[in-house]
């Protein structure tokens, strides 16, 4: 059976199902491009509002292919370059997307695994799921942005342990850390991601969009740049229709309607 990403549809999410059997759903060029392929998509429906991320069969995703890899070794080393490239650029789509994106997690979330669960805006976790960064067990470094999302998000000495040991990590902990928001029962995961999601489209696309660029800009901003960033974005959202439906519908205590 090929490495795919399949895609359905549930109300007003996209659900992105990484899919190869009997590989722990290893990741594949092609389910790269499918990827980036289906958040543009997502860009251009206004009718979805959310994209869910989950891998089939119990499991998220094994991170690398090893076998794969061990070909590309008998190539030019241009070929494992471009291959991470377009993992990058799906990583750089899931962070652009201006929908949340939750990535609903059962089973190992493994290496580039992990960095795709990584990043999503948001993770729910089954509660026996793990977590692992397991590059340096096979003599690898990160990809897929792994070191820089975990430096981002835990401190240094936790960030550098998960890296450098290459040991698994239960939800538990990581939710705890603050990186997996929510723990689900083991074969909940989807489904609690699915009622977030459905939650989170009954607010503004709008504002949803001016949010999410504005985390995305936060770290590399100064205070001074920041607030300008934030001002851009108050007016803008005021003076879009989604400004005038919020506050109307909250003044008249009804629940708003977006469009």
């Amino acid at each position: 059976m090929p490495a795919e990403l399949l895609a359905s549809r549930r109300d007003q999410t996209l659900i992105l199902t990484l899919s190869n059997p009997g590989a722990k759903n290893a990741l594949h060029p092609d389910i790269y491009a499918a990827g980036i392929e289906a958040l543009e998509t997502a860009e251009r429906d206004d009718q979805l509002r959310a994209v869910v991320l989950t891998g089939a069969d119990g499991v998220f995703c094994a991170g690398g292919n090893l076998n794969r890899l061990l070909e590309n070794r008998a190539k030019e080393r241009s070929a494992q370059a471009e291959s991470i490239d377009q993992l990058h650029g799906w990583i750089a789509a899931i962070r652009d997307c201006s929908k949340p994106v939750i990535a609903a997690v059962e089973g190992p979330a493994a290496g580039a695994g992990f960095s795709l669960a990584l990043a999503c805006d948001l993770i729910v976790a089954a509660q026996s799921a793990k977590f692992v960064m397991a590059y340096v067990k096979v003599g690898l470094t990160p990809d897929g942005g792994g070191s820089w999302f975990l430096s981002q998000a835990l401190p240094r000495q936790l960030a550098t342990e998960m890296i450098l040991e290459g040991q698994p990590v239960g939800a538990a902990r990581l939710h705890q850390a603050g990186v997996v928001n929510r723990i689900a029962p083991d074969g909940g995961a989807l489904e609690a991601a699915l009622a977030w999601a459905e939650q989170l489209g009954a607010l503004s696309p709008h504002a949803m969009m001016n949010i999410k660029a504005l985390l995305r800009e936060a770290p590399s901003n100064t205070l001074a740049e920041h607030f300008e960033a934030e001002k851009r974005s108050f007016v803008d959202s005021l003076h879009h229709r989604d400004g005038l439906e919020g506050i109307t519908a909250f003044l008249e205590k009804r629940a708003p309607r977006y469009s």
